[in-house]
């Protein structure tokens, strides 16, 4: 049996390592190990979350409710639009962007990404036929080089992303910058919003006047819920409802949908959870900003970019040092258009960013 093309052709996606694959290749307890690498949220789930999953327990023999209009209307109050500006969906944002690649990309054509950015939106695009076409980030101001997405335009160009903040430098694009692509264009143009709690900026009021829009969220951030798989984006009802009819119809769980419905009624946890993101954000970057072989990134999420380059030691080994002390941080050789001199490095507990500072100050000083 022959496989398609692509799927021979397909570089398999390198995700972060688990606690699981570390404890048991460098002997680690994995009750000590801290996950540094995911971008996960230290504080974790929703109290309420927790409790309304185990007081429905008892549903899992159901079928999911297939429309979603509770959550769906949640989920609009939350992000201030309507709910026929809103789909949802299973396997975080990632099913939200399959169903773009399955909505709107024919073989041949291009979506365009600027460099360094989320490599999962190449990943599934790929998949669907699209052709990838590389724009840049600009690495010393850490924001989108917005003429090199204008240059990068042709007839052929369907879908553009801009992640805001981006994985994986943590900058921010200015919102001018977004409706200059807006405007040069009739391809739909991607925000990438799934960190956008930590910066308190998001693009929404966009919506009114550009139909050509489209907003990508998660619940596996600031909510907690990574595990759960949880995704929405927003855009104009038009676009919306196309997407629905290529949206697998159950593929958000009767639990999942249990547990993201009780986060949002959870505005108290929704409110600690940022703070305590932001706080072990700030912590980190100016605890890291003391070592003078490390270039360390500003950042507006939950997560920061670290050159190693001056400690004379490549990601692959810094990353296999940390965590042979237990500690998992993002090697980010994986990323198009970083060498293999760059580390990400994620939220935790104020008590682990402590304990990790000091692992890194014995392996490099």
């Amino acid at each position: 049996m022959t496989p398609k093309k692509i799927v021979e052709e397909l570089e398999p996606y390198v995700p972060g390592r688990s606690i699981e694959e570390i404890a048991s290749e460098y002997g680690v307890d994995p009750d000590k190990v801290v996950k540094l690498g995911s971008n996960e949220n230290p504080m974790g789930p929703s109290p309420k979350a927790v409790e309304a999953i185990k007081e429905n327990l008892n549903l899992i023999n159901q079928y999911p409710e297939s429309n979603l209009d509770g959550l769906v209307k949640k989920i609009a109050e939350y992000a201030g639009v309507s709910s026929s500006n809103v789909i949802t969906g299973g396997d975080g944002a990632d099913e939200i962007l399959d169903v773009l690649g399955k909505t709107f990309i024919e073989p041949g054509d291009e979506f365009i990404v600027p460099l360094p950015s989320y490599m999962y939106y190449e990943f599934t695009l790929n998949i669907h036929g699209g052709v990838p076409v590389f724009a840049r980030w600009d690495m010393e101001k850490n924001t989108l080089d917005v003429d090199s997405v204008i240059k990068a335009l042709s007839p052929k160009t369907k879908l553009i992303f801009l992640c805001t903040p981006n994985n994986p430098t943590g900058g921010l694009i200015d919102k001018k910058d977004i409706k200059t692509v807006l405007e040069s264009t009739d391809a739909l143009v991607i925000v990438d919003e799934a960190y956008f709690e930590f910066s308190g900026v998001n693009n929404v009021e966009l919506l009114e006047s550009h139909d050509n829009l489209f907003i990508l969220r998660t619940f596996s951030k600031v909510m907690g819920l990574a595990g759960m798989r949880i995704g929405y984006g927003i855009s104009n009802p038009q676009i919306i409802s196309y997407m629905y009819r290529m949206k697998p119809v159950f593929s958000l769980t009767k639990l999942s949908q249990i547990a993201a419905s009780a986060t949002l009624d959870d505005k108290d946890y929704i409110k600690r959870s940022t703070e305590l993101s932001v706080k072990s954000r700030d912590f980190l970057y100016s605890e890291m900003s003391k070592f003078d072989n490390l270039k360390v990134y500003e950042s507006k999420s939950n997560y920061i970019l670290v050159g190693t380059r001056k400690t004379g030691m490549k990601a692959r080994k810094l990353t296999e040092e940390l965590m042979k002390k237990g500690f998992i941080v993002r090697d980010c050789t994986s990323f198009r258009a970083l060498d293999e001199y760059w580390i990400r490095v994620s939220v935790g507990t104020i008590e682990e960013d402590k304990k990790f500072i000091e692992a890194l100050k014995d392996i490099i000083g």
